[in-house]
């Protein structure tokens, strides 16, 4: 990957700022971090024949407001000039529709780069832009704390759930079933089991027994329940279908149902709507719907 240049402008589909979490680890979850998020550049080496610079400034200035915007309101960050987080970022247009991005975060008072990571999103219209704002802001609020854990649910005793292998219902133009799907919808599926398993809620159940064929073929999510009678087979009070919902190479929605494994009726589901980026990031998709849609929703309750 070509190093960080910040002569040489660039933004796109995001993917951001996992590992700044590792550079807070010793800060608590509750402590306010503060940051500076400086204007980032842009540049346009698409080639095309019309001078767009003039729209490109003005979506980048809105991208920067909202960005902004999100993270003073979100009660965990407080943005601070002259802050020891220091986050810098250059977009640039390679394509007609085809953006990159490159983001740093540095730590200035140790000088010294704690994140460096490429990024890219399809499309330069004003929503291409918003939607791109949307999963940046997002990510940057859940790498810069150390990540939340499960919230502990106290039961009698914990639900015996069945989770099965994560799904791939693919509608992209990309070549499927590779092996690079196959892995990331392994990694999916375990950080979605670690998950359950962290929170006291659930006790998960092996699924190795289960030959049934929309288990093998990975197929439960078009079989009309039957992930219910599979689990109840196993030993389980509840099953879980996950589906990845492939839109693009770099666009993608996670989605999840729980039935009861006696009467097959749902219990809980979510959606995630669409979210940015490419297989490796499934993972983390996966585990934010369940924590969000599932986990805080019950504590709630």
């Amino acid at each position: 990957m070509p190093r960080f240049n910040l002569a040489i402008p660039a933004l796109a589909s995001l993917w951001l700022l996992s590992s700044l979490a590792a550079a807070h680890s010793g800060e608590p979850a509750t402590q306010v971090v503060s940051l500076t998020i400086e204007d980032f550049s842009y540049l346009d080496t698409s080639g095309e024949p019309n001078d767009q610079s003039a729209a490109h400034q003005m979506r980048l200035q809105a991208f920067m407001t909202a960005l902004r915007h999100d993270i003073e309101t979100d009660n965990r960050y407080h943005l601070q000039a002259g802050a020891n987080i220091q986050i810098i970022g250059a977009i640039q247009k390679k394509s007609t529709l085809v953006q990159w991005a490159r983001v740093r975060a540095i730590d200035v008072a140790a000088n010294r780069i704690v994140l460096e990571k490429v990024y890219t999103f399809r499309g330069d219209t004003d929503q291409a832009w918003q939607r791109a704002e949307a999963f940046v802001s997002e990510d940057i609020r859940g790498a810069l704390v150390p990540p939340e854990q499960a919230v502990p649910v106290v039961t009698s005793a914990p639900i015996k759930l069945a989770i099965f292998d994560f799904e791939l219902d693919d509608s992209s133009a990309a070549p499927s079933g590779t092996q690079s799907d196959v892995t990331e919808l392994a990694s999916t599926t375990e950080a979605v089991r670690q998950l359950l398993t962290q929170s006291g809620r659930y006790l998960v159940v092996p699924i190795g027994g289960a030959d049934k064929d929309a288990v093998k073929s990975h197929t439960l999510r078009e079989c009309g329940g039957c992930d219910a009678n599979i689990a109840l087979e196993l030993g389980a009070d509840q099953s879980l279908v996950g589906v990845i919902g492939r839109i693009s190479r770099t666009e993608y929605t996670v989605s999840f149902a729980i039935r009861d494994a006696r009467t097959g009726g749902i219990v809980a589901g979510g959606n995630s709507g669409l979210r940015m980026g490419a297989n490796y990031s499934w993972s983390r998709g996966a585990a934010r719907l369940i924590r969000d849609q599932l986990l805080e929703v019950q504590a709630r309750q």
